[in-house]
């Protein structure tokens, strides 16, 4: 028998996890509060390891041969600190609610949905050809630019495209049959900014995009222009970003990623340093963009499948850094 501690918000991946894996594994969970001892303890007999966050003062113990991110993005994970004997995966399954959510988004904005929703409940016809007023917008048609094209910029692209967007996109290397109308390169950022009515943040979050979209390139986009952000919080730089909507420099956002988090000491706070909840420009969702039941069982399936390739030899899938004997 083996055994995997599941630790923090890969915890939620259990069940999952225990209805698909087909090899004797005893999965073990560890919560996000869990203190230094209980994390040496579990994680010192363990045999893998499924986590989100990772760093120095977590040390594994001798019989873990495989660190499994349980998630994709792997900028709260200290690599260097992971013993080179160990594999490093990674795991996906999120894009496709991901891409379902943006699409959500730009239908939302350009038909008004929740604005009307929330206006004609209160009694008013606002919005209706029965009383005058102008009618709304339609996404067909409209320009979507997506920056980063990896497994949830493809998703994005796919759906955006079958509803009549054009798509552009933005990406650190070439790809083959882009589900795109014009790939640019990452150095043509500021060249696609101001050519989008959407544009959206499906990129990693590294030293080379932390900060990536900042006040110099929030003036390139259009007056109109609304940013969705799926990717991480600090790829916008703060401050920047709220000056730009408090002033209506753009359009819009739709924020889905933060810059604070809950924590076992701060279990609710305001996910900024500033007040986007007063503006009115602003759509806000707490991280919940690819938290669907879908990504239950495909994201359990990927960690069950390396649970199983551990346990017999086989491949490992989604491979971030392989196990280094010696």
């Amino acid at each position: 028998m083996y055994e995997a501690v599941l630790h923090g918000i890969a915890a939620a991946y259990e069940a999952s996890v225990r209805e698909q894996v087909q090899t004797p594994w005893r999965l073990t969970v560890l919560p996000e509060r869990a203190g230094p001892a209980a994390i040496a303890a579990a994680f010192g007999r363990a045999d893998a390891v499924v986590l989100t966050r990772f760093d120095r003062s977590m040390p594994l113990g001798p019989k873990v041969r495989l660190v499994q991110v349980g998630g994709a993005g792997l900028d709260a994970v200290d690599l260097e600190a992971i013993p080179r004997r160990i594999a490093v995966c990674n795991a996906f399954g999120h894009e496709d609610g991901m891409a379902e959510y943006v699409i959500l988004a730009i239908l939302a904005w350009r038909h008004r949905l929740l604005e009307m929703a929330a206006s004609f409940k209160t009694g008013s016809w606002r919005f209706s050809g029965h009383v005058g007023d102008p009618p709304h917008g339609e996404a067909a048609g409209a320009t979507l630019g997506i920056v980063g094209l990896g497994r949830i910029g493809r998703a994005i692209a796919v759906r955006a495209r079958a509803l009549g967007l054009r798509v552009l996109a933005c990406n650190r290397s070439p790809l083959p049959d882009p589900p795109v109308d014009e790939l640019l390169p990452w150095s043509r950022l500021d060249e696609l900014l101001p050519r989008v009515d959407f544009l959206v943040l499906a990129c990693a979050l590294d030293p080379t995009t932390c900060g990536l979209i900042d006040s110099r390139r929030l003036a390139l986009l259009r007056h109109d222009a609304v940013l969705v952000n799926v990717a991480r919080g600090p790829i916008c730089v703060e401050a920047d970003l709220f000056a730009a909507l408090r002033d209506r420099r753009i359009g819009g956002a739709v924020l889905d990623v933060w810059w604070r988090y809950p924590s076992p000491d701060d279990p609710s706070p305001r996910p900024s340093a500033f007040p986007f909840h007063e503006l009115d420009n602003v759509v806000m969702t707490p991280h919940a963009s690819g938290w669907t039941d879908g990504l239950f069982r495909r994201r359990g399936g990927q960690i069950a499948h390396n649970l199983d390739a551990l346990a017999t030899g086989a491949p490992l899938i989604n491979l971030v850094r392989p196990a280094v004997e010696g």
